[in-house]
Order: structure tokens, then C-alpha cells, then sequence
């Protein structure tokens, strides 16, 4: 399984790098046409920011798994590894209902934008909601595997304020 989400983890990085890459030609190619031949790409901007909804939405994904996102751990580091289990404990299921709200409101965009079409493109706006409602979907899954990671104190669990996890993370 660890294999399976790696590979997507590796698969969602490819997919955010072209993303970029299309987003970087569309609004250069744009630009350069609009000074230089006094034209454009009409469909540009709105593609463009499609993709850049995506690819915020896959960025925290990934920052999700690796650990990546700001966190501040002063307090938890100065507690005792029971009473970071258990503030680790209480911040996922903070977390997993905040991505419970996020979960349900984009999936109600989702179901809105299916009958509004984008200006240019006339793609439904519901691809704008689905960038929110996937990513928030692996987003609880990774919350959930690691909540179930610290109940069962396996030693892979990501808890806050760890000294070995800061010291693993020092090292790389």
C-alpha cells in the first residue's frame, strides 16, 4: 500500500509540474502576443486559473503527506510523549472536521457549478469545486491513516512536537 501512495504522490508532483509548465506558456504566450502582435489567446486566463486552482489544491495535498505545511510545535515539544499523543489526537480530529466542512461545501459547489458554464471555454464551473472536493478527499485519508498511526503508537505515527521527527527532518 505504502508503494501504491507513493507512486501517487510521485504521479499528483508530474501532474502539478505540467500544470505549471501550461499555466508558465499560456500567460507568457499570452503576453508576448498581446504586446507584441496586438492579439491573445482568449482562453488563456480562464485555463490558467483552472489550473492554478488545481494545482493549490494538489499542492496541499502533498504538503499534507510530507509534513510540509506551517506548523508551530513550541508547546508541544515542551510536553511529555503521552501528552503529545494525545494534543496529536485532538489537533487530527480538529483537522479531519475542518475537512469534513470543506468536504461537504465543495461537493454543494460542485453540484451548483454543474448547470454554469465557464465564459470562454463553456467547461462546467463544477471543475473549479472538484479541485476543493478531491484533494480534500485524499487530504481526510491521509489524516485518517495517520490518526490511526498514532491511537495504535506505531512508530511511523507524524506527531507534533516529536524530537526524533525534528531530528529526521534536520537530517534531510
Amino acid at each position: 500500500m505504502k508503494r501504491f501512495v507513493d507512486a501517487l504522490e510521485t504521479l499528483t508532483e508530474w501532474i502539478m509540474a505540467l500544470m505549471l509548465a501550461a499555466m508558465v506558456a499560456l500567460v507568457f504566450g499570452n503576453v508576448v502576443l498581446r504586446y507584441v502582435f496586438h492579439s491573445g489567446i482568449v482562453a488563456a486566463e480562464e485555463l490558467a486559473r483552472l489550473l492554478f486552482v488545481w494545482m493549490v489544491f494538489l499542492g496541499a495535498t502533498v504538503a499534507l503527506r510530507t509534513n510540509q505545511h506551517i506548523g508551530l510545535e513550541m508547546l508541544q515539544e515542551r510536553l511529555s510523549p503521552k501528552g503529545r499523543r494525545v494534543c496529536a489526537f485532538v489537533s487530527h480530529l480538529l483537522m479531519l472536521y475542518a475537512i469534513w466542512l470543506f468536504i461537504e461545501g465543495s461537493w454543494m459547489q460542485l453540484l451548483i457549478g454543474l448547470d454554469t458554464y465557464s465564459t470562454v471555454l463553456r467547461f462546467p464551473m463544477a471543475f473549479y469545486a472538484a479541485a476543493g472536493f478531491v484533494p480534500s478527499l485524499a487530504m481526510a485519508c491521509t489524516l485518517l491513516a495517520n490518526l490511526a498511526k498514532i491511537l495504535s503508537g506505531h512508530p511511523e505515527a507524524r506527531i507534533p512536537g516529536d524530537p526524533a521527527a525534528g531530528e529526521a527532518a534536520f537530517a534531510e
